[in-house]
């Protein structure tokens, strides 16, 4: 039997229109979303996703009304629950116009946002808008058929000014450093190129509130398919898979205070984001990038399984503790040491396949948030910094596009070619492979493009890795 909307299922209206809608926000946003209405909290903040790309959720979720299964997966089993919040799933190549008349109708207060890194059209290494990204280009433009998230929300925005209408909150849950600021900089100079009316308009009138997110959220496998029909009897077509552990801090900046009760499910409100926001980037997220790479290099599909190997758990430890703790400032009433033990457990849930492919994809985008901020910030101060080297030697050894056994690595990178080319002229050269690969400016920066002494140790332990292979040169660090 098909999973399907019957009579009893919870009716809900359109309040919030997601763009990027793919596992994450389904196992975060919508349950955290379920769990308000739970607490007896309105109906009327239903999700309509929206796809900016491809209609593959759209095909597996029309036709079960749009509910799927939401399995959770711990160390002591697994338990399930049925989603109903999603109220539709748009697809906006497919009709531009439809996701523009969602986002500009009276009743969607808020537009949420995982549409990943490179789904804003930056430079990384800035943080402003690059205005030649094709999609960027493209939607200035074609203001009223945008392809980007950024068009869509200008354009949207335009719409509501226009009617008379309040202007939505746009609430990013991305993993980028001071989220909210970050996206209400890029729509305001995307704006701005426009309309400085429009753009000042939005900058007076609207609200881009700062967010950090935390649950591990895997791709979900034909095995977790087959696994949730015989768990519930049904067949769901789009399950999703998650880790007990969740975790939403938001900024409490909403146009005309308009939002669900999501803190009846946990979520924290609060005055600033950043410190906890600042801390999961660099403890949980740099370390999920360090095992992917070096994981992956050294054969381990799964975070778990790299956890499982005695000497890659004493690396990330050691990351942790001596690398990238001593740099950055605890939250309130937060314990590092503490953080970083929870999230090895975390990490070593057999339950949760979080694959080291998945997580290796977008390097150039995720590098500068997860780790090249603790290199700065660790030379600034002198300080050595070995397992951060490994890690980026590791990174510049996957993107070469070859593993250590010479097979083609499939890498997955809106900088891919660039990456793979610039080594290529340095077929047996590994320090003119990093030079190469260092120099590209757009991922890290004029500084250390040109700091010698960076280059210089991620050289070594590149061809450390050259040379041992990347579990050798994982161990080899744990004795220096």
């Amino acid at each position: 039997m098909r999973l399907t909307r019957s009579e009893t299922t919870h009716s809900w209206s359109t309040g919030i229109v997601h763009l990027g809608l793919g596992a994450f926000s389904r196992a975060h946003l919508a349950l955290y979303t379920e769990d308000a209405r739970s607490a007896g909290g309105p109906g009327d903040w239903g999700i309509l996703g929206v796809s900016l790309q491809r209609p593959d959720q759209r095909d597996l979720l029309a036709p079960q009304g749009c509910l799927y299964t939401a399995l959770e997966r711990g160390p002591e089993g697994a338990t399930t629950r049925i989603v109903t919040c999603l109220t539709g799933v748009l697809v906006a190549p497919e009709d531009p116009e439809a996701v523009l008349a969602a986002m500009s109708a009276p009743a969607t207060r808020i537009v949420t946002l995982t549409i990943t890194e490179k789904g804003y059209c930056h430079d990384p290494a800035t943080g402003r808008l690059n205005p030649s990204h094709p999609t960027i280009v493209h939607d200035l433009a074609e203001p009223g058929a945008p392809r980007g998230a950024i068009g869509f929300i200008v354009e949207a925005q335009r719409r509501r000014r226009d009617r008379g209408l309040r202007p939505f909150t746009v609430l990013c849950c991305d993993n980028l450093p001071a989220n909210g600021r970050v996206v209400a900089a890029l729509v305001a100079e995307f704006a701005s190129r426009l309309s400085p009316d429009l753009a000042a308009w939005i900058a007076s009138e609207g609200r881009f509130p700062c967010s950090m997110v935390d649950r591990i959220v895997p791709a979900t496998t034909p095995a977790d398919v087959a696994e949730v029909a015989r768990l519930t009897g049904v067949e769901d077509a789009a399950p999703v898979i998650h880790e007990p552990f969740r975790q939403w801090v938001i900024e409490d900046r909403f146009v005309d205070d308009a939002r669900p009760r999501w803190e009846a499910g946990g979520a924290q409100f609060v005055t600033e984001v950043e410190p906890f926001e600042h801390m999961k980037l660099r403890l949980l997220n740099g370390a999920h990038s360090a095992l992917a790479y070096l994981g992956y290099l050294g054969g381990h599909e799964t975070i778990a399984a790299a956890m499982a190997d005695r000497a890659y758990a004493q690396f990330v430890d050691r990351l942790w503790r001596e690398e990238i703790v001593p740099v950055v400032p605890p939250p309130p009433d937060t314990d590092l040491l503490d953080y970083v033990a929870a999230l090895a457990e975390r990490f070593r849930n057999p339950a949760i396949r979080h694959r080291t492919w998945q997580i290796a994809m977008d390097g150039s985008q995720k590098l500068p948030q997860r780790l090249l901020g603790t290199i700065r910030e660790r030379l600034a101060r002198d300080l050595s910094l070995p397992c951060l080297a490994l890690v980026i030697a590791g990174w510049i050894r996957y993107v070469g596009g070859v593993d250590e056994q010479g097979e083609p690595i499939d890498v997955r990178d809106p900088l891919a070619e660039t990456l793979r080319s610039v080594q290529t002229e340095w077929p047996d050269d590994p320090d003119g492979r990093v030079r190469a690969v260092i120099g590209l400016r757009q991922i890290f920066g004029e500084d250390l493009s040109q700091n010698e002494g960076f280059i210089a140790v991620v050289g070594a332990a590149y061809r450390d890795l050259w040379v041992r292979g990347a579990r050798d040169a994982v161990a080899g660090v744990l004795n220096t």
